[in-house]
């Protein structure tokens, strides 16, 4: 008899599918575990519209995802700045959460931890790459550049080597 499945089953499908499988088998193993509905006319057909409608959703997502992943695309370079030591080592590694939150903001959609990557923690200042990904078939990549905060002596100190170095000429 042909069943169409509401859950994935292991030996069988995926949710979705039309199965042949014995009667008892239906009777007695699936149907309890609420698991598939008989192939009749009407539940084919509603099966067809439901996966239209999930058809439909998937595409208008997938459109969506694209659209932001190119809005991080054309960001082309994100530039960071971070309380750093001696060597450029940060005070503390700039974590996925607030690199979520500085793209949030640039880009102006939400953004979930989970989707943001990096090639490897940001612990010091310099070059990185960050990995976005939307869907399966959708992500973004865009360049990190970590700067370290000059304090207010670092800018008097540039600036009077700047001014000195005017003079001179």
């Amino acid at each position: 008899m042909q069943v169409i499945l509401i859950k994935d089953v292991d030996t069988l499908g995926n949710q979705g599918d039309v199965v042949e499988v014995e009667k008892g088998y239906y009777r007695n193993f699936l149907v309890p575990r609420h698991l598939a509905v008989k192939a009749t006319d009407g539940s084919l057909e509603d099966l067809r519209r439901r996966i239209d409608r999930i058809r439909e959703k998937a595409e208008k997502k997938h459109q969506e995802d694209l659209d932001k992943a190119s809005k991080v695309t054309a960001l082309e370079l994100l530039v960071l700045e971070a309380n750093a030591g001696e060597g450029g080592k940060l005070y503390g590694t700039i974590t996925t959460k607030q690199l979520a939150e500085v793209l949030q903001v640039k880009t102006g959609f939400e953004l979930e931890r989970r989707n943001v990557n990096v090639d490897r923690p940001i612990s010091k200042i310099g070059d990185y790459m960050i990995y976005v990904k939307f869907s399966n078939k959708v992500s973004a990549q865009v360049p990190l550049q970590v700067n370290a905060i000059r304090t207010r002596e670092e800018e008097f100190l540039i600036e009077e080597a700047f001014a000195h170095e005017d003079a001179e000429y």
